[in-house]
């Protein structure tokens, strides 16, 4: 396997970590979908709730994900490398919120932000070879997703 191509557990879990966004825009499309959601799983698990409140635990473990990354570097990089990653937490903590349009639409900008972060990380060396592959394909999805929830 070459260093580029994406480990198949992390493809896996990364992919199914994508399903909720799924989910949510398509109880957000189809009526059916949604009726049987609420019947089988509760309200809270269709449309824009299960979107916004799984896109907030996505943002506030990607902080993580990036600290981790910050404890390869040292130094001055090191110290800029933790204080950027605590910032999508920090992003999904104030700025989520209010209605479901405004709070897809500040998830929309964070996991945007989100993946220029992860970018810095994989430039200085700090994230795996295949990390903005993974990233990219997973953002394209997420923002797709949360946007059927704005328009």
């Amino acid at each position: 396997m070459s260093r580029f191509t994406i480990p198949p557990a992390a493809l896996a879990l990364g992919l199914a970590g994508l399903i909720p966004f799924a989910w949510g825009a398509l109880t957000l499309v189809s009526e059916d979908l949604a009726t049987w959601g609420i019947s089988a799983l509760g309200p809270r698990f269709i449309g824009p709730y299960v979107q916004l409140q799984y896109g907030t635990v996505i943002l506030s473990f990607m902080s993580g994900v990036l600290w981790g990354f910050a404890t390869r570097a040292e130094g001055r990089e090191a110290a800029t490398g933790y204080a950027l990653s605590v910032l999508p937490a920090l992003w999904a903590f104030f700025f989520v919120g209010g209605g479901p349009v405004s709070a897809a639409t500040y998830l929309i900008f964070g996991f945007l932000g989100l993946l220029a972060l992860d970018w810095t990380f994989w430039r200085q060396g700090l994230a795996p070879a295949w990390w903005m592959q993974l990233r990219i394909l997973l953002t394209v999805v997420v923002v797709g997703c949360l946007a059927v929830g704005v328009v």
